[in-house]
């Protein structure tokens, strides 16, 4: 497993302007799969998507979407107590569940709640379109950046049920520990940045505005984005 990122001991300013900048840098690191024909890019929805689109632009490759879901504590949403994706995958962080006292009641409401919001972006994003077909493919799972990557950990086990040849996670900011922990689950982690005071992903963009169905959708259909 490998691991390819840089660490700023000091800085706290923002690293990228936005998402699309995030994602011209990230495409730099990763030119080795340049015009490879058995590379697919996913982006994770929503910020991640327009991070992606850069990277399967630069690269010459073919981009899709792979759903993911965080499901967030009661009273604390932004807390991950687990992830859903697309395949009927679903993770649950027991140390969360259990430190908050979170019943088996409340789980299966929130899933309930966020496996309906998964199959409506499923259709609004892909329609009528099939899944991507990942078996024997080198897969680059992007995201905006990665706190606890609760949410990559449902995609990359979703995905791992598919046959992918190689599965990469590239991201442009993410927690060091979260980088070192995802290395023990793929082929390579790249991130471009890895604060030892990380805070949130939002910290390390000047513009970190919420991303939108429409633009989601509105990129994947770009002509020639969507080829897999």
């Amino acid at each position: 497993m490998r691991e390819r990122f840089e660490r700023n001991q000091m800085s706290t300013q923002p690293q990228y302007k936005d998402r699309t900048d995030a994602g011209q840098q990230l495409a730099e690191r990763l030119d080795a799969y340049r015009d490879r024909k058995d590379v697919l890019v996913l982006g994770l929805p929503r910020g991640g998507v327009p991070v992606a689109y850069e990277v399967a632009k630069a690269l010459n490759v073919p981009l899709d979407v792979y759903l993911v879901r965080k499901l967030g504590a009661p009273g604390q949403e932004e807390l991950a107590m687990g992830a859903i994706a697309t395949g009927g995958v679903m993770l649950l962080n027991h140390d969360v569940i259990r430190e908050l006292g979170i019943t088996d009641q409340m789980t299966r409401a929130i899933s309930m709640r966020e496996w309906q919001e998964l199959a409506r972006r499923e259709g609004l994003y892909r329609g009528a379109r099939a899944l991507p077909e990942v078996a024997g493919k080198t897969v680059i799972l992007v995201d905006d950046g990665l706190a606890t990557g609760f949410t990559m950990r449902a995609a990359i086990a979703a995905l791992k049920k598919q046959g992918p040849a190689h599965i990469v996670v590239a991201v442009p900011v993410a927690a060091a520990q979260t980088v070192g922990e995802l290395a023990a689950e793929v082929d390579e982690v790249v991130c471009l940045y890895t604060p030892n005071l990380f805070y949130a992903v939002g910290l390390w963009y000047g513009d970190f505005r919420p991303v939108t169905d429409e633009q989601v959708h509105a990129l994947l259909h770009t002509e020639g984005a969507v080829d897999a």
